[in-house]
């Protein structure tokens, strides 16, 4: 449900409205005050709508996330970065392979090893792999 908000200048008004209400002195100096209290209360409002609507649209992103569990052994692809040597035009390879998943490290990261056995010592992130199925 969508929560429709009021303009500023009708929740708190600027000098220009109250002005139009020709307010004595004292009156609008009681009224300044009570919306300078009210200030933080209604930041402290707007910071929390603003979490909630972070939470919200992280869990809808995360409802489409699927989390890939290589396994050592498992034939991968590599994709090939635009500034790899081996990007070379509009009509070559996208990813490079297969290989051969040595070792799966903690934080998204797997070393891979070449079809002939030769390892890798560098560690590749899970976003440049996708499974290889022959």
């Amino acid at each position: 449900m969508a929560l429709k908000r009021l303009p500023a200048e009708v929740e708190i008004p600027s000098l220009r409205v109250i002005q139009e209400e020709k307010l004595d002195n004292a009156e609008w100096i009681r009224v300044r005050q009570e919306q300078l209290m009210l200030i933080d209360e209604k930041r402290m409002d707007a910071m929390y709508h603003g979490q909630l609507y972070q939470n919200r649209m992280a869990s809808a992103f995360n409802k489409r996330v699927k989390p890939h569990q290589f396994t050592p052994g498992q034939l991968v692809l590599k994709k090939i970065a635009p500034h790899q040597e081996e990007a070379k035009g509009m009509f070559a390879p996208n990813w490079q392979g297969p290989y051969v998943v040595h070792r799966a490290l903690s934080g998204g990261a797997l070393i891979l090893a070449e079809m002939d056995g030769k390892v890798s010592t560098k560690p590749i992130n899970l976003d440049t792999i996708k499974i290889y199925y022959a």
